[in-house]
């Protein structure tokens, strides 16, 4: 057989290339956001029966509608395009069936669809099938199988094509008539004349004459491998194809070596098992034993680890280079008459705008962005969303949204109209955008507790006052001020000069009682870093490490750890059980102290749970009750705070001020304790693991003495090193 012939070297843009392509037909989505590419050669594309491979070429070429995504052959777009355009684009395809006509010769086929001064031409159809020739004068209906196939590949060349779409080209052919078929596809590429896309059932044909060969799972191409790997990966065609068992079957669990050498691979490139078998043939009394190169050459080929070519779920571009759009994003089943109202507005105000559905009834809306696009990026693929119950499916929409969302770029703003199960959706997602992008959520839960959709991001929220159903007086004002509220922050943003960002970001966390401290350090701080101050009020500090993992900041002050004391005894500001955790990941250096840990925060007096009774109170306000620690207390924070404090690979400076750990904490006031503050920096020091480089340093200051502020600094710049704008100014002087 000839030998396969690549595309290296090749310009110019794809010869096909397929993004986001969603066909349905009623409500069945039978392709589900398909990428495809061939740049040039011969492209296999195979796949079970059901798959969506001839839906695939029938949207090619014009013959189904396109819901949603793009065609292009050449860099020409074919979406929208009817057959007999697409064709004249120099697009041939041939059709699974054959489709001849019973009672037209073989030469009226061919002289019928003939152009002259193409380089196909009758003559060379006969010379390149001698077996037409022999049988020009039959009809279509009394050819057989085998002439029929040659028929339909000779009449789509006749078109003299630049692309050819062949559909089950080998299907119920003998042995020999595929053999053809096979050198023909090798020869067309060869030569470099036209460029072939194969849908085939037959694996070895799809192989053979093709370098790569996608593969087609439920609507989708699930991944792209080289020929030669597929064609030697017995379970990789199991497990994808059924090949050689029942297509409903799941492949067995790999053997424990390919276990192992997944293990070891950590997705690197993929690591080969080879199975043998020892007796290739059934033994008998009188059998030889098998040559070692025999049983190597018969070894069964296991990819273990990532296949080479695995493509995960590919974004479709939002936007052209240099374009930012508005995003609409919601369930369009039971909100889209309001979504598209909300989009019609912001499309008026002369922005860019896509609406993204996210509805989890998998039924088509024809949203720019499709509910089932957004699904694929689920863990499990669109699996994980339509799961047909309700709380999985809201479960996996929202995971999904937001894993799609991460890896997005060109987004001005976003906006949804919702309900609960809305808000929950969306909020995730939005949370993930960096501050600064416009976060707008038009909700029937908007005017009640709003942290948990909030959390530590700059969504704002906008009450729907009537319930999001439907368009009347109350809701279209409502959503026109959200929409141009949303038009008026994107314009506002796009439209404001550029800022010279010369200076470090540094983050410090403050609460009341520590606010002398944290001014002081600002201050100290103010001529060389742009100083974020953060209240410790719960989302305070979750806003602080979330910058510090985003990169945002450059470096911390963590002066007021207080989050700790209500996470541990049921106080209204807590923490999560992910405090510090930004910094073990972002191996950032840690300045940080025991800032307000002598105080857990309430509401009124009438709010403190009766289990507290007895304890020492402070009535900061009508509204915020606050209760002094114990040295029990105190000392399980200090063993908390100093496990996570051994977690930090980067240099650890943590402060213990011996004169009290806010300002109601010192002599004289409501909560000195002594005793409770000797439980903490005991409790530190027992767990601490300190280093040269992870160090607790005790200092016989207030937290809030101008003394206690310097050494913060002091230790700070000792860490981060002295910015570059702060030694140009030095070098001027």
């Amino acid at each position: 057989m000839a030998e396969r012939s690549g595309v290296a070297g090749r310009a110019g843009p794809p010869a096909l290339e397929v993004r986001g392509l969603n066909v349905f037909y009623g409500a069945s989505h039978a392709l589900q956001g398909v990428d495809l590419r061939l740049d040039g050669g011969v492209l296999s594309v195979v796949g079970r029966n059901g798959m969506g491979k001839t839906t695939l070429c029938k949207a090619i070429m014009g013959l189904v509608p396109v819901a949603s995504g793009s065609i292009s052959a050449y860099g020409r777009p074919l979406t929208g395009l009817g057959p007999a355009e697409v064709a004249r684009q120099g697009i041939g395809y041939v059709p699974q069936g054959r489709r001849l006509w019973r009672s037209l010769t073989v030469d009226e086929h061919l002289r019928m669809v003939a152009r002259p001064g193409g380089s196909w031409s009758p003559e060379r159809v006969y010379a390149t099938f001698p077996r037409l020739g022999e049988r020009r004068g039959n009809y279509g209906g009394q050819l057989s199988g085998g002439e029929q196939q040659m028929l339909a590949i000779a009449r789509a060349l006749l078109a003299n094509p630049r692309l050819l779409v062949m559909d089950e080209p080998t299907e119920g052919l003998a042995p020999v008539i595929v053999a053809q078929v096979e050198e023909l596809l090798v020869r067309l590429a060869g030569e470099g004349e036209v460029d072939v896309l194969v849908i085939e059932q037959n694996i070895g044909v799809a192989c053979a004459v093709a370098e790569n060969v996608s593969i087609m799972v439920n609507g989708r191409v699930n991944r792209t491998v080289a020929a030669a790997a597929l064609a030697t990966d017995r379970d990789l065609q199991q497990r994808m194809l059924g090949v050689g068992r029942h297509g409903h079957e799941d492949a067995p669990a790999p053997p424990p070596a390919a276990e192992a050498a997944v293990a070891a691979g950590h997705g690197a490139a993929p690591a080969v098992v080879r199975i043998y078998n020892a007796n290739p043939v059934l033994p008998t009394r009188w059998s030889q034993p098998t040559p070692v190169k025999r049983l190597e050459a018969m070894a069964r080929v296991l990819t273990a680890g990532p296949v080479a070519g695995l493509r995960q779920p590919e974004l479709r571009a939002l936007a052209g280079p240099g374009e930012q759009v508005v995003l609409v994003a919601g369930t369009l089943d039971t909100k889209g008459e309001e979504l598209r109202h909300l989009r019609d507005l912001i499309r008026s105000a002369g922005l860019p705008v896509r609406i993204v559905d996210l509805s989890t009834s998998g039924r088509h809306s024809g949203a720019e962005v499709p509910a089932h696009l957004v699904a694929a990026f689920h863990p499990r693929g669109a699996a994980g969303v339509f799961t047909g119950d309700r709380g999985s499916a809201v479960a996996g929409m929202t995971e999904a949204f937001a894993r799609w969302m991460a890896r997005q770029t060109g987004i001005a703003g976003v906006i949804a109209a919702a309900g609960s199960g809305g808000t929950a959706i969306v909020a995730p997602a939005f949370r993930a955008l960096p501050v600064g992008v416009p976060k707008l959520i038009v909700s029937t839960v908007a005017s009640g507790e709003v942290s948990k959709y909030v959390g530590a991001s700059d969504i704002m929220m906008l009450p729907s006052v009537a319930d999001v159903q439907g368009l009347n007086r109350i809701t279209r004002e409502v959503l026109g001020n959200a929409a141009a509220a949303m038009a008026g922050m994107v314009r506002a943003r796009r439209d404001a000069p550029p800022r010279a960002e010369d200076k470090p970001a540094v983050a410090l966390t403050m609460f009341g009682v520590t606010t002398a401290c944290v001014q002081q350090a600002a201050a100290l701080l103010r001529e060389d870093y742009d100083c974020l101050v953060f209240h410790a009020t719960g989302i305070g500090g979750q806003s602080m490490e979330k910058l510090v993992e985003s990169g945002k900041v450059q470096g911390a002050i963590d002066v007021t750890t207080t989050e700790v004391c209500d996470l541990m005894m049921g106080g209204v500001f807590p923490c999560t059980e992910d405090r510090f955790g930004a910094f073990v990941r972002a191996r950032m250096p840690y300045v940080g102290s025991v800032g307000a840990l002598d105080m857990v925060n309430f509401g009124p007096p009438e709010t403190v749970p009766d289990r507290h009774a007895g304890r020492r109170f402070y009535r900061h306000n009508p509204q915020v009750t606050l209760m002094r620690t114990t040295a029990e207390e105190n000392a399980a924070m200090g063993r908390w705070i100093g496990e996570r404090l051994n977690r930090m690979e980067a240099p650890v400076r943590f402060f213990l001020p011996e004169g009290g750990v806010s300002a109601l904490d010192a002599p004289g006031q409501p909560f000195d304790d002594p005793a409770a503050r000797r439980a903490l920096f005991e409790a530190l020091e027992a767990t601490v693991r300190q280093t040269a480089a992870r160090q607790l340093i005790r200092l016989p200051h207030h937290i809030n003495a101008p003394e206690f502020a310097a050494a913060l600094v002091g230790a700070f710049r000792a860490l981060h090193g002295t910015p570059r704008g702060a030694r140009r100014k030095e070098a001027r002087r």
